[in-house]
């Protein structure tokens, strides 16, 4: 038999595909090679003609074709700005910047931002959701400015030279080149604006979509200061563009896209894992921020005070690098657990109260006041009356607290600086890790040993792109999954580009086979 005959023909080929119409209850969808999820009747109910039908880890997701068009005209207005960059001045880049942190310096512009965020926060209130990140004031709005002002004054890097190689009568440079559309999906936190903006810094574009719960204000800031800004700059309409949708299916239906050139989420951790999966699926490089909660671990050589001051002011509020678990020596516990609930003290008169997790075991060594008090908690859902220490189990190191105004973490005593290295590995998702110990030795044992990104001797908020490194951040990445390949924990703005190669040639006889060629 010919080789021919044994390939299937083109009709036959096209007889095998066709497009998804319906959806039939208990109906078997294959996914990871050798599984199947299952349609619910209610997925089968939904489903139209013209939707579509994303897979992501096991779950089967539904997007409506409205959404899907949504979303799809968003990255093509991104993609189709990307193209037209590429003629624009990094001086009307810089225009841009400051355009659009003007606007936000302006108080009748803010004031509309403001009314806006004061009707989404007023409804995530009443539907029992945080509110935390998702209030605008003073200190966010100088934030805001502050981040557009670094990318206004931060160096143009399009065609900057990375690398130069030098050869008898010809040379090659490696040069930086924007990467294209990035995908960015984040939580409702309105500043964000300003981190997610700074891809255009290098010359690319960003497609957007902001939690339903800031959508409001993120309309505000669009229509009030981004566009504005764009237009008076000479950019493409679209550069900077929002998926204007509050439906979840909108960040599935983008991620999805395969014109995306990266894929960055922030939330959540299940959130940002199965937006990591949806994008993988389509070819997208991911960039993922979700799960934090840093740890701070206490040496035998610990001093006191020094420990005292990196839990009061790790706890100051809740983001991803706030305190979460503390790891005691026991050979310390008996004078550095009350300077720790000091701490702790302190910390909780600065919000509302604190709350002690503490690994089973270690609760002996508390006072009777700590184990047997009851504090009200701020929750979410509303003040809570519960046991100030509750009891946890080892395995249970790895839960990050997300708090709202009560201060809450987790305590473990272990025998060694060894084993709070073997916890952190273990349970924690391998972000950030502070080591307070006076012996250098050991520190040094620790930074070798940790598997984080983020290492410190000293308190965890140190862990922000534009506290630490002057750049406003997309977000900053953990190693719950492994390790980054060729960039840091901080993803940036001017941390997205790619590499292009270019030659120029002196010698017009260049020839690769030198002893076959003549002169022409």
């Amino acid at each position: 038999m010919d080789d021919a005959a044994a390939r299937p023909s083109a009709e036959a080929a096209a007889s095998r595909t066709g497009r998804l119409e319906r959806l039939v209850p208990g109906q078997a969808v294959p996914f990871g090679g050798d599984r199947v999820a299952y349609v619910s009747q209610a997925l089968a109910d939904a489903f139209q003609p013209g939707d579509r039908l994303v897979e992501a880890q096991g779950d089967l997701l539904h997007v409506p074709a409205v959404i899907q068009t949504l979303a799809a005209d968003a990255v093509a207005r991104a993609h189709g700005a990307f193209q037209g960059l590429s003629g624009v001045s990094d001086a009307a880049i810089t225009e841009f910047f400051q355009g659009f942190a003007a606007r936000l310096a302006d108080d009748g512009v803010w004031a509309a931002i403001a009314q806006a965020n004061a009707q989404d926060v007023a409804s995530a209130q009443a539907r029992g959701r945080s509110t935390t990140r998702l209030k605008v004031g003073d200190a966010m709005r100088r934030d805001m400015i502050a981040g557009l002002e670094v990318w206004r004054d931060a160096p143009a890097s399009r065609g900057r030279v990375l690398e130069r190689v030098e050869h008898p009568g010809w040379s090659v440079e490696q040069v930086a080149a924007p990467l294209g559309v990035v995908g960015f999906i984040f939580e409702g936190r309105p500043n964000v604006f300003a981190d997610a903006t700074g891809v255009l810094r290098t010359g690319n574009t960003v497609v957007f979509r902001i939690g339903s719960d800031a959508l409001g204000t993120a309309r505000a800031i669009v229509e009030q200061a981004l566009d504005p800004a764009l237009k008076a700059a000479g950019l493409p309409q679209g550069a900077a563009a929002l998926v204007d949708s509050p439906a979840h299916a909108a960040g599935w239906a983008m991620f999805s896209d395969p014109r995306l050139a990266l894929a960055v989420a922030r939330g959540s951790g299940p959130a940002v894992a199965q937006l990591g999966a949806i994008a993988r699926q389509a070819g997208t490089p991911v960039s993922l921020h979700g799960t934090g909660g840093a740890w701070l671990v206490a040496d035998a050589s610990a001093d006191a005070q020094r420990f005292k001051a990196a839990v009061y002011h790790s706890l100051d509020r809740k983001v991803c690098n706030t305190l979460n678990v503390c790891a005691i020596v026991a050979e310390r516990a008996a004078d550095l657990i009350p300077v720790f609930l000091e701490a702790l003290s302190a910390a909780g008169a600065r919000r509302d109260g604190v709350k002690l997790h503490v690994v089973e075991g270690g609760e002996t060594l508390l006072p009777d006041a700590w184990r047997k008090a009851r504090i009200i908690v701020g929750r979410a859902e509303g003040p809570a009356e519960e046991d100030q220490v509750a009891i946890l189990a080892r395995e249970d190191l790895g839960r990050e607290w997300e708090w709202e105004e009560t201060p809450e973490l987790s305590l473990v005593i272990v025998e060694s600086l060894e084993e709070a290295v073997g916890l952190f590995n273990s349970y924690s998702p391998q972000f950030a890790a502070s080591l307070i110990a006076q012996d250098a030795e050991a520190q040094e044992r620790f930074y070798a040993a940790i598997n984080a990104p983020f290492v410190g001797d000293g308190f965890t908020r140190w862990v922000d792109g534009q506290f630490a490194l002057d750049r406003p951040e997309l977000g900053l990445s953990n190693w719950e999954h492994g390790r980054l390949f060729a960039r840091g924990g901080v993803l940036s703005g001017d941390g997205v580009f790619t590499v292009r190669a270019r030659v120029r040639q002196t010698d017009l006889d260049l020839d690769r086979n030198p002893d076959t060629a003549k002169p022409l």
